[in-house]
């Protein structure tokens, strides 16, 4: 166990929600990130700050910027969301090198704030084939997190952690299960439905209806359309 700072990335997504709570679990205390990058909706910002609060996060920052700008995908152009299911290829919901910048991000205050633990919530089983996603690409980040900064270079590496890597989303509904938390609070989907609902046909919703049904755990997802 540790009471040292950990910085933990929340989308306020089920998978970030319990990667946060897996670090606090460790005996971290928690600095939260969240990013106000332009994205397509601002439904899953209000649950950032809902599963930040309930996770008792000491700090949230809400980092703002523009990905509209740059565009290039679904969620930060007017580029409609896939409805038809989970494919093989990576899907235009990828937002390009979004969990690099997110990282720098976080690299960079976690050095300010002399953390050394930086929580991700990607995962490589259940997931819509984004590459930054893959575990060599949090061991490449990690490498260069030693590279590329002062506290590295002096002997002091950050350890990018990401507990949920090798589960399924099965496997993580579990964990949040586990772990008492209310899975209610995290929210899924790229394009909300009138309502503040789940629109239930996105590559998200489904992947998040699969992981509750297969956990056999009740969801207690609304969605527009049942996946």
């Amino acid at each position: 166990m540790t009471d040292s700072v950990a910085i933990v990335l929340v989308s306020g997504g089920l998978d970030s929600m319990i990667s946060a709570a897996l670090a606090r679990e460790a005996g971290h205390r928690l600095f939260a990130l969240s990013f106000d990058y332009n994205q397509r909706h601002q439904v899953e910002l209000a649950a950032a700050r809902r599963v930040t609060a309930a996770l008792g996060a000491e700090r949230h920052i809400v980092m703002p910027m523009d990905l509209r700008a740059f565009g290039g995908s679904a969620l930060t152009a007017d580029i409609d969301v896939p409805k038809d299911g989970v494919g093989d290829d990576i899907p235009v919901t990828y937002v390009p090198a979004r969990n690099t910048i997110f990282l720098s991000l976080a690299l960079g205050w976690a050095e300010a704030s002399g953390a050394r633990d930086i929580y991700i919530g990607v995962n490589a089983l259940d997931y819509s084939g984004y590459p930054d996603c893959r575990p060599e690409f949090i061991e490449g980040f990690e490498r260069l997190a030693e590279l590329a900064t002062k506290a590295g270079v002096e002997g002091e590496p950050f350890h990018i952690r990401a507990p949920l890597q090798n589960m399924t989303k099965a496997d993580i509904v579990r964990e949040g299960t586990r772990l008492g938390l209310d899975l209610g609070l995290s929210w899924s989907c790229y394009d909300p439905a009138p309502g503040s609902l789940h629109c239930g046909l996105c590559d998200s919703c489904r992947l998040r209806a699969k992981g509750f049904e297969e956990a056999g755990v009740p969801d207690p997802t609304q969605y527009a359309v049942k996946p």
